[in-house]
């Protein structure tokens, strides 16, 4: 009986670590989405105020959206009291391949659907596009973070200092 009491301890901690690592998964892919929807969304913007051609536009979407989710990521530890030069290299390697991983699939979902990128920015079809390859962009991404997680990367390497347990 003690030892099937031991199994039974031994798989709640599992699934109690399986549901904390789901959770921290998803919070680092949503803290990661927010920065790339900024940049993505501006640069799209920008792109199609001053004409830009497609390829560009997507360049300085994805430019921005790098720009804005190391931005995310840094301000918080630089409030816990890292300086710039100290954070930054923490907040390149937790967030890059996150964001890359975003990025591919993002563009990626908005160039397969018909019109979405010569679509004006009053256009839904621009919108909806929008909202779809965000979407598709975080589930492809979350996976991604949660083996990072689970090896000690990825948002991991940054998680003492936004005040989580790890």
């Amino acid at each position: 009986m003690k030892h099937h009491n031991h199994e039974h301890m031994a798989h709640q901690t599992n699934t109690t670590h399986e549901m904390s690592l789901n959770s921290m998964a998803a919070s680092a892919t949503l803290h990661c989405l927010t920065g790339c929807a900024i940049g993505e969304v501006l640069g799209l913007i920008i792109g199609t105020i001053f004409g830009l051609s497609i390829l560009m536009t997507i360049a300085l979407a994805i430019t921005l959206a790098f720009v804005f989710g190391y931005t995310l990521s840094t301000l918080p530890l630089m409030k816990a009291g890292l300086t710039f030069t100290a954070a930054l290299p923490l907040v390149f390697a937790a967030d890059t391949l996150s964001i890359a991983t975003m990025e591919v699939v993002d563009n990626l979902v908005m160039l397969s659907i018909p019109g979405a990128l010569h679509a004006g920015l009053v256009d839904p079809l621009f919108w909806i596009s929008m909202a779809i390859a965000l979407t598709v962009a975080y589930f492809v991404a979350l996976p991604v973070n949660r083996y990072q997680l689970q090896k000690g990367k990825g948002h991991a390497l940054v998680m003492k200092y936004h005040g989580h347990d790890h």
